[in-house]
């Protein structure tokens, strides 16, 4: 489906008038900014074709899809509000279009679901954190290449310093009792994304010394 129709289906299911044009041409021009290797165009299909595969689990689909529409829209490598700032423009947009301010309220929180940091959630919100990380349970080669394109946008940070915070991040998706949050995401990316990690805490280890 092409992204102009989704954007056009997510808004009608909605039961909100659609934002001006202007919102769509901004939002594609942010997941095409130079910086993302990853967090770009390429990532935002994905997140979709995975949506795709399970919206029968999602109890408002069109605010599960919204929210994947701008849960990467600010992304500053720089920053550490992201999430927070992706979260504010979306229901600032659904707000002015007409959307229930229920629906406003509930996407910011699904987009907040993306920071990772609370395995606690359920519902929708884990639907959204799930599609987001299924990267981590992707084949070895893509997986690697990942990798390497999260180290491209964060090339300003110093190997050792971003050695560092990798690793905690790596080893805090590990450490959990599961790293997927939904039944059916468990059981087709947990096994590969544990020995995905696994190896590459291995090699960050390894290149530490």
């Amino acid at each position: 489906m092409e992204l102009e129709e989704r954007w056009k289906g997510a808004w009608f299911n909605l039961g909100s008038g659609r934002p001006e044009p202007r919102v769509l041409a901004e939002l594609l021009g942010r997941y095409s900014e130079p910086h993302r290797a990853y967090h770009n165009v390429e990532h935002l299909k994905d997140c979709f074709r995975r949506f795709d595969e399970v919206h029968g689990l999602a109890q408002h689909p069109a605010e599960v899809l919204l929210a994947l529409w701008f849960h990467d829209a600010i992304y500053d490598t720089r920053a550490s509000d992201n999430e927070e700032e992706s979260a504010r423009w979306a229901r600032d947009v659904v707000v002015s279009s007409g959307g229930p301010p229920t629906s406003a309220s509930r996407i910011y929180d699904l987009i907040l679901a993306t920071r990772h940091d609370d395995s606690s959630i359920r519902g929708d919100a884990a639907l959204v954190a799930d599609i987001d990380l299924t990267i981590l349970g992707a084949p070895p080669e893509r997986f690697q290449a990942y990798d390497r394109q999260i180290r491209q946008e964060y090339a300003w940070v110093p190997e050792p310093d971003f050695r560092e915070t990798r690793l905690r991040i790596l080893d805090g998706f590990l450490a959990r009792p599961a790293i997927y949050l939904t039944g059916p995401f468990r059981r087709k990316y947990e096994v590969q994304a544990r020995q995905n990690l696994e190896s590459a805490v291995a090699e960050l280890r390894e290149n530490s010394y």
